[in-house]
């Protein structure tokens, strides 16, 4: 899957061994609403475009495996399979760590509540635990292996292709897999402002005296509602990293991403290199000659 500013192309191997392009037309939203570009909000439009587009993937790549065989998978079945993910993931990786870091805290004879930088510490420590163990997890399975090496192949064409070099498998190949562009980085840059953020928000919410089962399920739902502003500082945070070319401090941000897409990435086959070029292709003929405008999702 790769994205040019303009385009959204994603190439699959159907089962007969055929491959399918896919290059559509896109839109920013920001686009059609400049304030949406402005900085602070773009990250959190960035995201959920992001989301749909990885979704409408997934979709395009499922019905072309579906086909071959006589069957078709329904938009209905795909909504609520992403909506049950979205609701593990948000269950698992917010309320989980809360609860639990709320359990650690009342044992002891000092212990800490919400209003506590320890609570907030715990609560990071625990979601890195719970995010790192799942990705190793799941690491483990095949078909998600597959996804990864994919994943890979994806940034060795991106590579050959910032190079200037002809995109070809074996060029292609000698590329790293670990790519300082990629939006895994993203993803702990949020763990580490979200506790920053937490830690100075929570000591000033009232609290309900008479309902503290209350003030933990209000509080869970404020840490998801300011997930949005979090996202949008961690974009610019990663935005501008990126345009520092990861020196200094900026390196140091990026360091952590890099190594853990070491999980999120492995070496990819030949055939999976030869999808990741000809997906890229497609963006390179509308991204105007410009390496950085090319992105994979």
């Amino acid at each position: 899957m790769m994205k040019a500013p303009r385009r959204l192309c994603v190439a699959v191997r159907r089962p007969s061994g055929q491959i399918v392009v896919k290059s559509d037309p896109f839109r920013p939203l920001s686009a059609r609403w400049p304030f949406l570009g402005w900085p602070m909000l773009r990250g959190p439009v960035v995201l959920i475009e992001t989301l749909v587009q990885g979704l409408q993937a997934l979709n395009f790549s499922a019905q072309q495996a579906l086909e071959e065989e006589g069957e078709a998978l329904s938009s209905w079945t795909l909504s609520l399979t992403m909506t049950l993910a979205m609701a593990a993931g948000l269950g698992l990786f917010v309320a989980v760590p809360h609860l639990l870091s709320l359990w650690l805290g009342s044992l002891g004879p000092k212990g800490f509540g919400t209003d506590s930088l320890w609570f907030h510490l715990t609560d990071g420590v625990i979601k890195t635990v719970i995010f790192l163990g799942y990705l190793w997890g799941i690491s483990l399975m095949a078909d998600i292996r597959r996804v990864f090496e994919y994943h890979g192949a994806e940034h060795k064409s991106i590579y050959c292709f910032e190079a200037g070099q002809e995109l070809t498998v074996a060029n292609a190949r000698a590329f790293p897999r670990l790519h300082p562009r990629c939006g895994t980085a993203f993803l702990l840059v949020v763990l580490m402002i979200s506790i920053l953020a937490f830690t100075l928000v929570f000591p000033l919410l009232p609290r309900l005296a008479e309902a503290g089962w209350l003030n933990q399920v209000l509080q869970i739902g404020l840490k998801i509602l300011l997930m949005l502003p979090i996202a949008g500082v961690s974009y610019e945070v990663i935005r501008l990293a990126g345009k520092k070319g990861g020196k200094g401090i900026w390196g140091v941000l990026l360091w952590p991403g890099l190594q853990m897409q070491r999980m999120t990435t492995k070496e990819p086959s030949d055939d999976q290199i030869e999808i990741a070029l000809e997906a890229l292709k497609a963006a390179v003929q509308t991204a105007e000659g410009q390496p950085s405008s090319i992105s994979c999702l």
